[in-house]
């Protein structure tokens, strides 16, 4: 009999690791196909209306709420251990003060997060390392602020298992991507940042296209008047996916989270009617049930 539950516990155990992987496996195919119309709902610092931003509570609130991705910013410590932080200084998130580069990791740990109102919470910083277990097999991950760290970080990816989990992202031309990111762009996910504000933004996707095929572009406009955004299909036609924040207006030419509450058609509907399939938002439960409305998740 003992024998019989040791083999059943660890049956259920290869069928909750079978599980966890088919989720990433399904969610990377979706990502890989730049023509699907489903949108990829991306929380930004997770759910950090719930939860300190940039915490572990913030990544879990995110994967209970069924969000495909969560956003995290990455800092270095004094010595050299990748935690999340959007802020080069501790003051606005935790009650700690400075650069966090002055800071180490055992005294970063005695430290404590504070919410979006500001007030001290128990929760703390964490490694990139303990963001990566609590996300892994549940949720793919967006590294900000990572760039010029990203040989570290990828070995806590490598550590944690969990390279096929990420996408990276950067604004620098293809160039520059290229001597510096090449030998990582065959086994991560890169993503560059285009401002459609620029002169050059159709040059700089082309060059990319030709170059390394992104799986998806972020793409940024304080201004909505571009033509590049009445032709985001021939992008995806290309084989990368489109990426709009809806987080403030001088991201998305005013067609921003707060203009949802109260006129969703004009920032929601806006966005995915010029075939924008990836999202990054604040609102993450206004916006999936939105999308679900639309049969577009």
């Amino acid at each position: 009999m003992r024998n019989l539950i040791v083999l059943l516990l660890l049956c259920s155990g290869c069928v909750n690791t079978e599980s966890k992987n088919n989720r990433i496996n399904d969610f990377i195919n979706t990502l890989e196909n730049s023509r699907n119309e489903e949108v990829i709902v991306v929380a930004h610092r997770g759910d950090w209306r719930h939860a300190p931003e940039n915490s572990l509570q913030a990544i879990q609130n995110a994967i209970e709420m069924g969000v495909d991705m969560v956003e995290i910013d990455v800092r270095m410590t004094k010595d050299s251990i990748l935690v999340l932080m959007h802020d080069k200084a501790l003051d606005r998130t935790t009650n700690g003060k400075g650069l966090i580069t002055d800071w180490t990791l055992d005294s970063v740990k005695i430290l404590y997060l504070r919410n979006g109102l500001g007030r001290v919470t128990r929760h703390k910083i964490p490694t990139l390392e303990e963001a990566m277990l609590t996300a892994k097999g549940k949720i793919m991950v967006n590294l900000d602020k990572c760039y010029d760290n990203f040989a570290e970080a990828y070995k806590v990816l490598e550590k944690t298992a969990t390279v096929d989990h990420v996408i990276m992202k950067g604004k620098y031309p293809v160039e520059k991507v290229r001597s510096d990111f090449g030998k990582y762009l065959d086994k991560v996910f890169f993503m560059p940042i285009v401002s459609l504000d620029e002169p050059n933004a159709a040059k700089i996707i082309s060059d990319y296209q030709k170059e390394i095929n992104p799986v998806a572009f972020e793409f940024v406009f304080k201004m909505d008047t571009s033509k590049i955004i009445d032709n985001f299909h021939l992008i995806k036609d290309k084989g990368s996916r489109v990426w709009i924040n809806s987080l403030w207006a001088s991201l998305n030419g005013g067609h921003d989270d707060n203009r949802a509450i109260d006129d969703i058609q004009g920032s929601y509907g806006w966005i995915v009617g010029k075939g924008t399939n990836m999202i990054q938002t604040d609102r993450p439960v206004l916006l999936m049930n939105y999308l679900e409305s639309k049969k577009l998740r």
